[in-house]
């Protein structure tokens, strides 16, 4: 049986997302896709279900829907005030929401991205192999709108289930990121490498799906530009001006500033859920480590 979400109030930036298109790249099309797989993956193993789900991303709240038909759903990612009729409920536990039922988000205390997810996922038609709405190249469809549909099939959980305390994420702490050595890595001086991993960056307000920018000191390297080329995800360019820019899901497939390294994608993960003024400072490891770290967080949410 088929149900929805009526969308009464849509929010600043809310989208459907999943892993993103992959293999697309060479014809300059970015992967998209959810930015923090921490929460994603861990709302899909909590329901049940298939690896890679789609859900609704919302930046910072603010999003309120009428349940047509029932469901059950979850709230992950970051803190956010959430009721059913005006009822309190947790993030991070899943929960029936019933034909009629007002789910209303209040705004993140904690976190800027929160993930809704339902049973089985929402009908959501893919494009190019992917429900992911691509913001920046404005692909795979569109923000959320008010009086928009959200269809899902009817199916519902026995249970209630929430995420142990113990996997719970600190948004608001310190952010170390664990950074592999990058393509230019030559090109920074001694000095130079020195003061990126020793200095005391700040996020800044100019950050999106696209990346984050950061404040601290400069960085210098030998070479004033290079010639485009590929950029992975994670990729810490170091721009005229200095400041660190570390590149996220909807990246532009190509550039010409050098790279300093790129971070490990769980670290990419915690930073698309860093505030504005969040400290962040970087740490060398090895590719080998780096590697390790991504198949023990992939093997988790594999093994269903």
């Amino acid at each position: 049986m088929s149900g929805g979400f009526e969308v009464i109030q849509a929010g600043i930036q809310a989208s459907i997302q999943d892993l993103g298109r992959i293999g697309l790249t060479q014809i300059g099309v970015s992967r998209a896709g959810a930015l923090d797989e921490f929460a994603f993956h861990h709302a899909n193993k909590l329901l049940g279900n298939k690896y890679g789900s789609n859900m609704l991303e919302i930046l910072l709240g603010g999003v309120k829907l009428k349940a047509k038909r029932a469901t059950t759903f979850i709230l992950t990612g970051a803190k956010v005030d959430a009721t059913i009729n005006n009822k309190p409920i947790e993030i991070w536990k899943t929960y029936k929401i019933d034909d009629g039922d007002i789910l209303n988000l209040g705004f993140a205390t904690c976190g800027v991205r929160v993930y809704l997810a339902v049973k089985d996922g929402f009908n959501i038609e893919q494009k190019y192999g992917s429900c992911s709405v691509n913001i920046k190249e404005k692909l795979g469809g569109k923000q959320l709108q008010a009086k928009e549909f959200l269809p899902f099939t009817c199916n519902c959980l026995s249970d209630n289930r929430k995420l142990p305390n113990k996997y719970l994420q600190n948004y608001d702490k310190l952010l170390i990121m664990r950074v592999v050595a990058g393509y230019q890595w030559d090109m920074f001086n001694h000095e130079e490498r020195e003061k990126f991993f020793n200095t005391l960056y700040r996020v800044t307000g100019q950050n999106d799906r696209m990346g984050y920018r950061l404040s601290g000191d400069k960085i210098v390297s030998t070479c004033k530009g290079i010639i485009s080329e590929p950029i992975a995800y994670g990729s810490v360019q170091i721009p005229t001006h200095g400041e660190p820019i570390v590149l996220l899901k909807e990246r532009q497939t190509i550039g010409g500033y050098p790279k300093i390294g790129a971070v490990i994608p769980v670290d990419c993960f915690r930073l698309a859920q860093a505030k504005q003024d969040t400290h962040v400072k970087f740490k060398l490891v090895s590719l080998d480590m780096a590697r390790d770290i991504n198949i023990e967080f992939y093997k988790f949410f594999k093994e269903f």
